[in-house]
């Protein structure tokens, strides 16, 4: 087995583990840590995407145990994907934190480490307990994040969150209860294999568990109408926080992903398409309301959360096409609108802070001598979060629409996605022209701003982790050829199933009807 499938997991947990002993007393020590253990996991994500890109799928069976009874970790091109464009966001988040964010409560580095454990494990777990798992663990370190700095709006915006999510925790448990007692099995391959031949008469409870399944996905990734804790959250946490978070919507879209195509695709006998129906018409909705949140929005980064929606719709609408092609071109826009978002809340911090009392309200108000810098740094991202030319966010739309012309929703995802972007352009110009262009003085910022708004003195970490995420997202447009085939050769080894199949449980099938409990009595309890 190659070993370095693990160490996305387990890295920032010895690294959490090592940063909670260390606590308060030397922040600066933990923050050193934490910087190179999120470069060190960013290293080998990228490892592990070079590897992915062979075309293998490859299992890690924790303990030598087979599949299912033991614990299986997948690599495969989306599950390294994923793990570099988190390791990538999370050490430009990190950086922007060491100018002073990170101070500002106890346990920062560490639950930072924990929730990057709990983002990894979620992207390569085959067994939908430990997806489970997983997602408690993102979930409770994303708590701690967004409490840090304290604060009236964030412990509200954290009352509703907490209250959703463990609402959604419920149902994950009993979605996942409801699967295991009709299958005998948690493993995702395992299930898969089985699903087509179960009895005809459990069909409604499947497609029942199944659909509950669904709705915990898209709470995580904010389908309408569950995405109403979204534009609150994101916009109390502090700034590396938000930039975070910006991935937590995209593991509920990969989750849908993964189970759409290995578990509830064409083989999957009464589950087969269950969302098939419905989920496009939701993904559409949820893009135009998303539009209409933007432009409604009276803070910047309210509007930044309502564009985190926005995309989370595209990226579904791709998924529930069902296409190859569509999930290619969701793949790709998926890389570019994570990096906007990322960069976005980043940069509201440092506007908050120019503009002092005025901070992130989109009304006119007083600017120090970094507007220029800022506007520009507005406008690029301005520019992709709209998909407008010559940036890789128009390049994924229009992908999508090539992809989607020929299905059945191909009118009206033109119009509906087409709308939503130009609504969104209009969104943005109204919001760069009262934050860069307005008629009010050009006045420092008081000295007060930086309680008043919760941002901090510009420094170069700020800049840095701003720069690393312009860049990355520059390199989408320059290396759009090479980013377009790694998108369309993953669609392509999802809905071709079968090799993940044989590299979690081998090359002889598991009987579709089995008692998991007789058939560890006949292995001897031995792997």
């Amino acid at each position: 087995m190659n070993h370095w499938i693990i160490a996305p997991v387990v890295l920032p947990l010895m690294c959490g583990a090592t940063l909670v002993l260390i606590g308060g007393r030397a922040p600066a020590l933990a923050a050193r840590i934490g910087v190179v253990a999120t470069a060190a996991l960013l290293a080998v994500a990228i490892a592990l995407l070079v590897q992915a890109d062979r075309g293998g799928v490859q299992a890690y069976l924790v303990g030598n145990w087979a599949a299912p009874f033991g614990i299986s970790l997948v690599l495969d091109r989306l599950s390294a994907l994923m793990l570099t464009l988190t390791a990538g966001v999370a050490l430009a988040a990190l950086l922007y934190a060491c100018g002073g964010d990170d101070r500002r409560g106890p346990h920062f580095h560490a639950l930072f480490q924990f929730q990057l454990m709990g983002l990894n494990g979620a992207f390569l777990t085959a067994d939908l307990f430990n997806l489970f798992v997983f997602f408690e663990v993102l979930l409770i370190s994303s708590y701690g994040l967004l409490l840090h700095g304290a604060g009236l709006a964030r412990l509200r915006a954290s009352l509703h969150y907490v209250g959703f999510n463990l609402a959604g925790a419920a149902l994950f448990l009993i979605a996942v209860s409801l699967l295991y007692g009709l299958t005998g099995t948690l493993n995702m391959a395992d299930m898969a294999q089985r699903m087509a031949h179960l009895p005809a008469d459990r069909g409604l409870l499947l497609q029942s568990a199944a659909l509950l399944l669904l709705v915990v996905f898209f709470v995580k990734a904010a389908l309408l109408p569950l995405y109403f804790w979204l534009p609150a959250t994101y916009g109390a946490a502090c700034a590396p926080a938000a930039a975070l978070f910006a991935v937590m919507t995209k593991v509920g879209v990969y989750s849908v992903l993964r189970v759409s195509t290995l578990i509830f695709g064409e083989d999957g006998g009464p589950t087969a398409g269950v969302a098939g129906p419905w989920l496009p018409a939701l993904a559409l909705a949820t893009i135009a309301l998303a539009a209409i949140g933007a432009l409604a929005a009276q803070q910047l980064r309210t509007q930044i959360g309502y564009l985190v929606i926005g995309s989370a719709g595209t990226l579904l609408l791709a998924v529930g096409l069902a296409q190859p092609d569509t999930v290619a071109a969701g793949l790709f826009y998926m890389v570019n609108s994570t990096l906007v978002a990322a960069t976005l809340f980043l940069l509201v911090d440092r506007i908050a802070y120019a503009r002092g009392q005025s901070a992130d309200t989109l009304r006119a108000g007083p600017f120090d001598g970094s507007r220029h810098r800022l506007g520009v740094t507005f406008l690029v991202c301005a520019v992709a979060a709209a998909g407008m030319p010559p940036l890789a966010g128009f390049m994924g739309k229009a992908l999508l629409l090539q992809a989607a012309g020929p299905t059945v929703w191909g009118a009206w995802t033109i119009a509906v996605v087409l709308a939503g972007s130009l609504l969104v352009m209009v969104a943005l110009a109204r919001s760069g022209s009262v934050l860069f262009w307005s008629p009010a003085p050009a006045t420092p910022a008081p000295a007060s701003s930086s309680i008043e708004t919760g941002a901090l003195p510009p420094r170069a970490g700020h800049g840095l982790a701003l720069v690393l995420l312009l860049a990355a997202m520059l390199a989408c447009s320059l290396a759009a050829g090479p980013l377009s085939r790694y998108t369309q050769a993953t669609a392509a080894q999802l809905f071709e199933r079968q090799a993940y199949l044989r590299a979690v449980l081998g090359a002889q099938p598991v009987p579709a009807a089995i008692d998991v409990r007789r058939e560890m009595r006949e292995r001897g309890g031995k792997p």
